[in-house]
């Protein structure tokens, strides 16, 4: 899992390069960003969607899995419970959206997804390296906007490719294209949410929908 760590090492070095740039801006120069970032998030997630929409094989599986999702983390109050660990971290209280997006840009992409796979299957460590080189310059900016915190996403994505990683040694090349197709349409719609609250616009407690993202994946096993 050499990929993975140096993926990590690269959002924690570029969230203390960004969290130190955060201390010498001013607060206009740092609301500017965090415009900017809601504005990014919202255009990826809606790219993501239109691009992946037209090749699904289920069309309303992404309905189901944001429902199904939703209700799930709503039950286990996952926004309450991350909120409130991430404002004892934050001086303004923006550091929860901010892992909340990060997270998702980092995790949701083929890069994130086939590069764990790529890594055990084969001990090719290209995709997560690129990977982790996209990602020191996403954790700069997030970082020089919601501060040093951001590290924390750093395991986050341990989690994730760890847990691709583990599935990929037990059951092999379980990731098809339908999985990848339904994935990237449902953390397509995650990370426009994310975008929408970080503008203001509609707090769609992103942090409880985070559960939809395994829906497409039980999904996908389960009729392959």
């Amino acid at each position: 899992m050499i990929g993975t760590f140096v993926n990590m090492g690269t959002i924690v070095l570029g969230s203390l390069i960004g969290g130190l740039v955060k201390k010498v801006i001013k607060e206009e120069y740092s609301q500017c960003l965090f415009t900017a970032m809601g504005l990014a998030a919202a255009g990826l997630g809606i790219n993501a969607i239109v691009q992946n929409m037209p090749d699904s094989n289920y069309p309303v599986l992404f309905i189901a899995s944001l429902a199904i999702g939703s209700l799930i983390g709503t039950i286990l109050k996952l926004d309450e419970r991350i909120s409130r660990v991430s404002e004892k971290h934050s001086s303004d209280g923006k550091l929860g959206q901010g892992l909340i997006t990060g997270c998702l840009l980092f995790c949701v992409g083929t890069l994130s997804i086939l590069g764990p796979v790529q890594s055990a299957l084969y001990q090719d460590h290209t995709y997560l390296f690129t990977n982790a080189m996209l990602d020191l310059v996403t954790a700069m900016v997030l970082a020089s906007t919601y501060g040093i915190g951001m590290m924390l996403a750093a395991g986050v994505l341990f989690m994730w490719q760890g847990s691709i990683y583990g599935l990929t040694m037990l059951l092999g090349n379980f990731i098809t294209a339908n999985m990848m197709t339904e994935l990237s349409i449902v953390g397509g719609f995650l990370i426009a949410s994310s975008g929408l609250a970080i503008l203001g616009i509609k707090d769609c407690k992103t942090l409880n929908m985070l559960p939809s993202l395994a829906i497409p994946i039980i999904w996908c096993i389960a009729v392959g």
